[in-house]
């Protein structure tokens, strides 16, 4: 037997049956509810620009064809106010049954929240001080079969706004103003490397095989070709390739995939920005990196502070920078190099490893759990173990780590950039640790990649990568909680 129906789900019912009635008597009265244009539409922000400093009671000539979304009515009989909105901003509708005509006056205040109509009318200013259209005609241009999320008075389901951003936008044009927000940033971090001289570039989505970063990733199948693909982790390798090839600068900014959990910082599909030089190191990398974020802010937000649970940030350069073996024993008084195996460092840390987690895999989690939350102004954690870094050159002066940095601001990592590993033998011996690690099960550990290393061996100079996440940049400059609000259709669960 059917579960019965909850009040709510009735109520919804009952009100898309009405609308579907209208919408049968609207096509019976001869309109079309879903025309195909209409044209010759001005924004509703370019009418406010051009008359928000009428005088109260003034009126115009000016004559206008807006379109949007009815959003509230008030009035009754021969007269009504309505509140259309579209993408740029909202406007007040004066119709008049002595100006459109009887019948089209009560089809127009008729009509329900949540329709779209297009308007032709002329500017003038109320009485009380509100910019208005005086409607002189109107189409419908769609007919909403739904009723509108709490009748626009704003959305805050936040599993709901997620998994119908829709609902979100068309309630919240705080939501609206993010998203043009990050619309700008990527447009700015294009700008700011086009500027430098770096060359853009695409790579493959789906590749023979997976790397660049330490991930599990997702599989797929290719009918024709018969072979297993990977959708890509990271563009790291690709790139590398190019400036192998005589690309000197290079970077890529597009969609990477992890089969990963989610959280407020993670997602399985997300926008990452890398980049490569040569001649440079991650010194270098890191100068860029503070210029960039600085610059990208000063273009969006017209400020280099941003803030983050009450506190003010400055994002302009220079950054602060500390060792990984300094933030952790600063934070924990553990020494990681002190203890060089997985035991001793899970003694010293009171716990006991899995046998999934190797040396390296601890002393991220110590990192993760420890250090990261309280890194709130930017800092660059700089000088990471060899067994943490696949890709990276070995430090030139401290035994056992890499040249590495990880930038950190307002309690979250935003960027990972390396000297990169050049010398072809090392870069073997390196995947043949990795190929240990996924033999003991570490699900996320680097494969062998000979391909990569055939064009490593043509000879790579001296080059600084950098891997920038642009959804927790976004996050940054909006003061975002979470990494699902940034993105505009994030994983959800079913």
């Amino acid at each position: 037997m059917a579960e019965p129906e909850r009040p709510e789900q009735r109520s919804e019912s009952h009100v898309i049956a009405e609308r579907r009635e209208k919408l049968e008597q609207l096509r019976a009265e001869g309109i079309d509810p879903y025309p195909p244009d209409f044209d010759g539409r001005t924004e509703i922000a370019v009418v406010h620009a051009a008359h928000d400093d009428l005088e109260d009671g003034e009126e115009t000539e000016a004559a206008y064809r807006v379109a949007g979304r009815i959003a509230a009515r008030r009035g009754h009989g021969k007269a009504a106010f309505i509140d259309l909105v579209d993408g740029s901003g909202r406007i007040q509708l004066h119709s008049r049954a002595d100006v459109v005509g009887e019948r089209q006056h009560e089809l127009l205040t008729g009509l329900d929240l949540g329709d779209i109509v297009g308007v032709e009318g002329t500017a003038f200013k109320t009485r009380r001080g509100e910019l208005s259209l005086r409607v002189a005609g109107w189409t419908l241009l769609a007919k909403s079969l739904r009723p509108p999320p709490d009748k626009f008075h704003g959305l805050e389901d936040t599993e709901l706004r997620f998994r119908h951003r829709e609902l979100d936008l068309i309630a919240n044009p705080e939501t609206r103003e993010l998203f043009y927000r990050r619309r700008a940033t990527i447009a700015a971090v294009r700008a700011h490397l086009d500027a430098e001289g770096f060359v853009e570039v695409e790579t493959p989505v789906l590749q023979p095989l997976y790397g660049g970063a330490l991930a599990r990733p997702f599989t797929t199948h290719h009918n024709a070709l018969d072979r297993d693909l990977y959708l890509r982790i990271a563009t790291e390798l690709y790139l590398k390739r190019l400036i192998v090839g005589g690309i000197d600068r290079v970077y890529e900014l597009g969609k990477d995939f992890r089969n990963e959990g989610v959280s407020y910082k993670h997602n399985p599909e997300f926008t990452m920005l890398e980049w490569y030089e040569a001649y440079a190191d991650y010194a270098d990398a890191a100068e860029r990196l503070e210029r960039l974020v600085a610059g990208v802010a000063e273009a969006v937000l017209g400020t280099t502070r941003v803030e983050r649970d009450g506190v003010e940030i400055e994002l302009s350069p220079p950054w602060r920078r500390l060792t990984l073996r300094e933030a952790i024993r600063e934070r924990t008084g553990i020494d990681v190099l002190e203890h060089p195996t997985r035991e001793a460092l899970a003694a010293a840390m009171g716990s006991e490893p899995t046998p999934k987690e190797g040396w390296g895999k601890l002393v991220d989690g110590l990192l993760s759990k420890e250090v990261e939350p309280n890194l709130i102004e930017p800092t660059f954690v700089l000088d990471y173990p060899v067994e943490m870094s696949p890709f990276a050159k070995r430090h030139r002066s401290e035994e056992g780590l890499v040249e590495r940095w990880e930038a950190y601001v307002g309690g979250f990592e935003i960027a990972n950039a390396f000297t990169e590993l050049n010398d072809p033998d090392d870069q073997r011996h390196r995947f043949e640790q990795q190929a240990e690690e996924l033999r003991r099960g570490d699900e996320e550990a680097q494969p062998f990649d000979e391909s990569y290393l055939r064009a490593l061996e043509h000879g790579m100079p001296p080059t600084g990568g950098v891997g920038l996440g642009i959804d927790r940049l976004v996050m940054l400059l909006t003061g975002a909680r979470s990494l699902r609000e940034v993105v505009l259709f994030p994983a959800m669960r079913s």
